[in-house]
């Protein structure tokens, strides 16, 4: 089809084009001043950044507006928050007084609310919201001034709420943690002190000592080893020389008495049982005692022969005893004392012993105390530095707390106060008029195509060709003037055959 194809349709059905132009516009403005008027309230909030710098304060509130917005819109537009508003402002009478549940109304209050975020163009922020908006409609410009003035007021209270609990049950749940540490600060602090009184000397950096120690005490047993040994030898020594001068004495005193000899012999073999513990049998004193013995077994034996009448001697002997000479009484003196140097340091032998195995198995137990003293303080650094840590961050939360309490932090400034609507924001008659004038224009032309598909006329030689399928030799204008213009040329056609022209085997 060419223009002029197109142009025929629209010629012949201009009518049912132009006539639901005109129509519908005037129909769409008419069902516009039906409809009954609707006015939309709106207000402007920004956010306002904190005023202490983030990098003095930083503020516990993490969660981002867009999130925060949707958390507080859920809870304000809940039947418990906008019910009283409801009943308060008496929204809605007709549908109360026609006993409209109040679910219902509190739908259609809460499809009426509208917030809207304010996306920044600022490049890289794009995420960051500066502010939103919030609408209410109603038919009442008065009543959606104050329902949007409502709404911005519990907003505003709902955030200020809503940081005041995050950043208190911030700081309270630090508090515990905080507690929590410390308790287990104060078990570690228990355990290191338990440890220390338990293992006291073999901690980490008294092995030296300990090894000093230990040298010290080795080299005092060997002292005292050296002199008892020494003492040993001057008490047998001492003994010795005792039992011959007492020896001497009493032969001086009461003869060749046979009990004092065998006194005498009995002392004497103690004292040979002694040197020859300590000595071998060559060594001289041993071999003196043995011949001192010999001749005193043979005095005994030529006393008991000869001296049967001496024996009231006895009583004086034994009184004589205790007038010994000086040089008998200094040796058993000297012998006592041997007696007491040996027992003190015979106990100083065994107290450095007991000293020695003490330090010996600290010095061999050092690696293993070391190895679970540093266990030990590795917990305990471990839960030092998170106590100190949470401790750190309580004091950073109750500083945000006291900004969040003085409203120093983030707030909502209000830009533009909830306006009085003057014109309705529906219906909108321009739209509306444009709107008929949009459904005019596709109704006329829907028309004219569906009476063009349902037209069979003949206009043309291509019509012609098209449908008999054989060249058009001539053509014949209509000579019946009073014919309708709608009849085409193939119904002329048919009352006058003898006009057509068609081709061979017409």
């Amino acid at each position: 089809m060419s223009v002029e194809d197109y142009l025929g349709m629209l010629r012949r059905n201009k009518w049912q084009i132009i006539i639901p132009i005109l129509l519908m516009p005037m129909l769409g403005y008419g069902v516009s001043l039906l409809l009954p008027e609707r006015y939309t309230s709106q207000t402007l909030v920004l956010v306002e950044q904190q005023r202490v710098p983030t990098s003095i304060v930083q503020s516990t509130v993490t969660e981002a507006l867009n999130q925060r917005l949707g958390t507080m819109q859920q809870q304000i537009l809940s039947r418990t928050r906008l019910q009283p508003i409801i009943e308060r402002l008496g929204l809605y009478k007709e549908q109360v007084a026609s006993k409209v549940p109040m679910e219902d109304l509190v739908n259609q209050m809460r499809k009426s609310i509208t917030v809207t975020t304010v996306k920044t163009v600022t490049p890289g922020r794009q995420n960051e919201v500066p502010g939103f908006t919030i609408a209410f409609e109603s038919d009442n410009p008065r009543t959606a001034q104050l329902v949007c003035a409502e709404i911005l007021s519990m907003f505003i209270d709902e955030n200020i709420k809503l940081r005041a609990q995050a950043a208190e049950s911030t700081t309270d749940f630090l508090s515990k943690q905080v507690e929590d540490a410390k308790k287990k600060l104060d078990e570690k602090d228990q355990r290191v002190a338990e440890f220390k009184r338990r293992y006291l000397g073999q901690l980490p950096g008294q092995e030296q000592s300990n090894m000093n120690i230990l040298m010290g005490l080795t080299q005092q047993l060997e002292a005292v080893n050296q002199l008892l040994t020494r003492t040993h030898q001057d008490k047998t020594y001492a003994e010795s020389l005792l039992g011959q001068q007492v020896a001497v004495w009493e032969a001086s005193q009461l003869g060749n008495n046979p009990q004092t000899l065998e006194a005498q012999l009995s002392a004497m073999q103690n004292q040979l049982i002694t040197l020859e513990a300590r000595y071998t049998s060559d060594h001289p004193d041993v071999t003196k005692m043995k011949a001192d013995i010999a001749q005193l077994k043979r005095k005994i034996d030529e006393a008991n022969a000869s001296n049967k009448d001496k024996a009231a001697d006895k009583d004086k002997a034994a009184t004589a005893k205790l007038n010994e000479p000086p040089q008998i009484q200094q040796l058993r003196n000297q012998i006592y004392q041997y007696d007491v140097t040996l027992k003190e340091k015979t106990r100083d032998q065994e107290r450095l012993q007991d000293q020695i195995k003490v330090y010996r198995s600290r010095v061999e137990l050092s690696p293993l105390v070391e190895q679970q003293y540093n266990e030990i303080l590795r917990d305990y650094s471990t839960a030092q530095g998170f106590y100190d840590d949470m401790l750190k961050k309580r004091g950073t939360s109750e500083v945000a707390e006291d900004l969040e309490r003085r409203q120093q932090s983030e707030q909502f400034r209000v830009v533009d106060p909830p306006n009085m609507p003057v014109t309705p924001t529906f219906p909108n008659r321009l739209l509306f008029l444009a709107g008929g004038l949009g459904g005019g224009l596709g109704l006329g032309f829907g028309i004219a195509l569906l009476l063009e598909l349902k037209d069979k006329s003949i206009r043309t030689e291509a019509d012609i060709e098209a449908l008999l399928q054989l060249p058009t030799l001539a053509l014949v204008p209509s000579v019946a003037e009073g014919a309708s213009s709608r009849r085409g040329l193939f119904s002329r056609m048919r009352k006058t055959p003898e006009r057509a022209l068609p081709g061979a085997g017409a």
